[in-house]
C-alpha cells in the first residue's frame, strides 16, 4: 500500500466525485427497493404484525404478490438486497434525509442521464460500491479507509464506524494515510489503539503516530 502523502492529493476528501454521486444514488434507492422488492424484510420490523392486520384485502393481495415475487428471486439477489436494506437501517437519520433529497432530485433527471449514472456506478469495483453502503460521510473516503476497515472483528465493527463518523474529514484523511503506512499484521493493534484514544485526543494521537 502507499506509504507517503504523494499518494493522497491535498484535500482529496473535500473533492466532489462522480463515484460519490453514484454511491449516494444507490443508497437513496434503498428504502423503495426494500419495501417494494423485499417484503420479507417488512415482517422483521417491530410492528409487522399490526401492519399486516391493518391492511385492506386489496393491500394484503398486493403484499402477497410482492412476497411471491421476492421468494422467486435467486438466493444471491435476495441476500444482496437484504444486505443493502440492513445498511440503510444502520445509517444516521441525517444521512437518510440527505439521500432521500438526492433521490427526489435524481427523479427530475432525464432517463438517459439516470441510466448513464447507474452504468458508471456499476463500473466501480466491489470495494467502492460496498463502501457507499456506509453512507455519504464514510462512503466518500471508504477506498482510502479500506485497509483499516477490512477484516474487522465483529465486536469492533460498530464502535469503529461510530468513531470514524465522529471524526472530521481531515482526521479521517490522516487516519487513512496512517492505515496505509501500517503493515497488515499491525492494523488490528492500530484499530484497538484508535478506539482506546479519547475523542478529544484524536488529533494529537494522529499527529504523533504520523510523525513516528
Amino acid at each position: 500500500m502507499p506509504g507517503s502523502s504523494q499518494w493522497l492529493p491535498a484535500h482529496w476528501w473535500r473533492r466532489p466525485s462522480l463515484a460519490g454521486m453514484l454511491g449516494l444514488l444507490l443508497l437513496a434507492g434503498l428504502p423503495v427497493m426494500a419495501s417494494a422488492a423485499a417484503p420479507g424484510e417488512a415482517r422483521m420490523l417491530k410492528d409487522r404484525e399490526a401492519a399486516l392486520q391493518a391492511m385492506t384485502p386489496e393491500q394484503r393481495n398486493r403484499f402477497g404478490q410482492a412476497l411471491a415475487a421476492w421468494n422467486a428471486l435467486p438466493r444471491g439477489v435476495r441476500e444482496e438486497r437484504r444486505a443493502r436494506f440492513q445498511a440503510w437501517l444502520q445509517l444516521a437519520p441525517g444521512d437518510r434525509a440527505r439521500l432521500r433529497a438526492l433521490a427526489a432530485e435524481v427523479e427530475t433527471y432525464p432517463p438517459e442521464r439516470r441510466q448513464a449514472l447507474r452504468q458508471q456506478f456499476d463500473a466501480l469495483d466491489d470495494v467502492q460500491r460496498h463502501g457507499w453502503r456506509l453512507g455519504p460521510v464514510l462512503g466518500a473516503q471508504y477506498a482510502q479507509l479500506h485497509p483499516l476497515l477490512a477484516y474487522v472483528p465483529e465486536a469492533q465493527r460498530q464502535p469503529l464506524l461510530a468513531r470514524l463518523r465522529g471524526m472530521d474529514a481531515q482526521q479521517r484523511g490522516e487516519l487513512a494515510l496512517l492505515a496505509q503506512r501500517t503493515p497488515p499484521q499491525d492494523r488490528q493493534a492500530l484499530r484497538s489503539e484508535l478506539l482506546a484514544t479519547p475523542a478529544a485526543a484524536i488529533s494529537n494521537w494522529l499527529a504523533h503516530r504520523l510523525g513516528q
